[in-house]
């Protein structure tokens, strides 16, 4: 049993925050377009699950935390974080070890969908992702059938297909990947197989929550990620974003472009607020971990 952060109330902007024990859990992460076909998909695996498995479902729907007001939402950065924020910590509030929690949601952001395979792993548990795949222009005439107030305009749904981060199969936190065009039907035994028959990932020591063994512990995290990202802002100036070595981390920093400090500053709090969470044990590995975060959010 593990002890993570809730919230019990679905407006993100009166977010309330508890604390609750949770054991491990099986989640399907729903992933694609707006209006590409993930709240139908979604059904349908919950009637499969119900009635060919005699597994309980929930679905944490994103359109029960937009009350209507997506569009208001989607335009305002911090009203989207808020919500992303509030959704996840349902998500996680709800999942137990045995019945199916399905997140019908967009998430469209690679980062996030790694912070949510970081808590499986925290809990040992396996997920997988369903991938709604749909021509941009079919999303959007089906956007177009919906209600007038459930409707995205074109603005907002242009821009989240810009934002939308397509997930990859060969990231460990995008597999197993099972993709659903939309004359096809999704490959329910295949998603069983996935998160019931296969072992979940091990956790490791950035997942793993453990008693503070030191009383540096904290300093040696703002320290440490100072240092990087001093190394960074330096050796920018020389070979770019790509390829930076971090003394003492086999794996090289490779952003691909130059990032700004401010950039690099929100990371590091970011990292520093979830290692917090998360303490590890050997504080020597604290680079190596925040190298890897770096490459996972901003690479």
């Amino acid at each position: 049993m593990n002890e993570l952060v809730s919230s019990h109330h679905k407006n993100p902007e009166f977010l309330h925050v508890t604390r609750v024990l949770l054991p491990n859990m099986p989640l399907i992460l729903m992933c694609g377009f707006p209006s590409s076909g993930k709240t139908k998909r979604s059904l349908e695996l919950k009637e499969y699950f119900e009635n060919e498995k005699d597994k309980a479902v929930t679905i944490v729907s994103e359109n029960d935390f937009l009350n209507k007001e997506k569009n208001a939402i989607f335009s305002d950065s911090r009203r989207e974080k808020d919500l992303r924020g509030a959704m996840k910590a349902e998500v996680i509030r709800l999942l137990n070890k045995d019945d199916v929690t399905i997140f019908d949601a967009g998430n469209y952001i690679k980062g996030y969908r790694y912070e949510l395979y970081c808590a499986t792993k925290h809990n040992k548990t396996p997920h997988c992702i369903v991938h709604c795949l749909a021509p941009t222009e079919q999303a959007w005439t089906w956007n177009e059938n919906r209600l007038e107030d459930e409707q995205y305009t074109r603005e907002v749904f242009d821009g989240l297909v810009m934002r939308y981060e397509e997930p990859n199969s060969s990231n460990r936190w995008d597999s197993p990947m099972f993709t659903v065009l939309p004359e096809d039907k999704p490959q329910f035994e295949s998603i069983f197989e996935a998160i019931y028959l296969r072992k979940p990932p091990p956790p490791n020591q950035s997942t793993q929550t453990q008693p503070l063994s030191s009383t540096n512990f904290l300093f040696e995290l703002d320290r440490t990620t100072q240092e990087v990202t001093a190394s960074i802002m330096s050796a920018q100036k020389i070979v770019g974003g790509s390829d930076i070595k971090i003394p003492g981390v086999p794996e090289p920093i490779n952003l691909r472009r130059t990032v700004t400090l401010a950039e690099l500053t929100r990371a590091r709090r970011q990292f520093i607020s979830y290692t917090k969470m998360h303490p590890v044990e050997d504080t020597a590995k604290l680079s190596a971990l925040f190298v890897q975060y770096l490459n996972t959010t901003l690479g």
